[in-house]
C-alpha cells in the first residue's frame, strides 16, 4: 500500500467513525488530486480546464454523500477514482464532449461555442427523457442527474430500491436505443 493510499484510507476510516476534521482533511487532499485529474482529462477532450472545478465539487459531494458505500476492506483510491470517472463521463455526455479528434488549433473555437452546446444538450436531454414513462423519467432524474443514492431515490419516489434499479436500467437502455435511432436517422439524411 502506497503512503498516500494509507493516509487517505486512514482519514476515510476516521471520517466514517465520526471524525469531522479527518473527513474535511480527506476532502481537502482529494480536491487537489481530483482537480489535477480533471484538468488532464478535460485537456485531452479539448475542454477548458475551468470546467474542472465544477467536476471537483460534484465528485467531492458524491464522495461525501456515498461514503457509507465504501468497503473498508478495499483500497480507497479505486473507489474514489470510480466516482471521479463516472462524474467525468456524465459531464462529457451531458455536454456532448468528444473533441479528442479535433486538431489543437480548433480547441479555442470549440470552447468558445460551449455555452450553446450546453443549452442544446439540456434541451436534447429533456426531449429524450420526455419519451420515457413518468416513473422511469423521475427515477433517472433522481439517480443520474440529481446524484441521489438508490435508497434516497426510492424514498423520494415512494417505490422499492429494486424498482429504482430496474427503472434506471430500463430507462437508460431505452434512452440509448432512442439516441442510436436518432443518430441513424441523422446519418441517413
Amino acid at each position: 500500500m502506497s503512503p498516500i493510499e494509507a493516509e487517505l484510507k486512514k482519514l476515510m476510516l476516521a471520517g466514517l467513525a465520526g471524525d469531522a476534521i479527518a473527513h474535511r482533511t480527506l476532502l481537502g487532499i482529494l480536491s487537489g488530486r481530483l482537480r489535477a485529474y480533471y484538468k488532464r482529462r478535460l485537456a485531452r477532450t479539448g475542454r477548458s480546464a475551468s470546467q474542472a472545478e465544477d467536476l471537483v465539487q460534484e465528485a467531492l459531494l458524491a464522495i461525501h454523500i456515498r461514503r457509507h458505500t465504501y468497503n473498508p476492506a478495499e483500497p480507497l483510491t479505486p473507489w474514489v477514482h470510480a466516482i471521479a470517472r463516472y462524474k467525468l463521463i456524465d459531464h462529457l455526455r451531458a455536454t456532448r464532449a468528444s473533441f479528442a479528434d479535433l486538431p489543437l488549433e480548433d480547441a479555442a473555437e470549440v470552447v468558445a461555442e460551449d455555452d450553446h452546446v450546453g443549452i442544446e444538450s439540456a434541451y436534447d436531454l429533456d426531449r429524450l427523457l420526455s419519451r420515457l414513462p413518468h416513473k422511469m423519467r423521475r427515477v433517472i432524474q433522481c439517480v443520474k442527474l440529481d446524484g441521489l443514492s438508490v435508497t434516497e431515490a426510492a424514498h423520494r419516489c415512494e417505490i422499492s430500491e429494486s424498482a429504482v434499479k430496474v427503472n434506471v436500467h430500463r430507462g437508460l437502455k431505452a434512452l440509448a436505443a432512442a439516441i442510436a435511432a436518432e443518430k441513424r436517422r441523422n446519418e441517413d439524411r
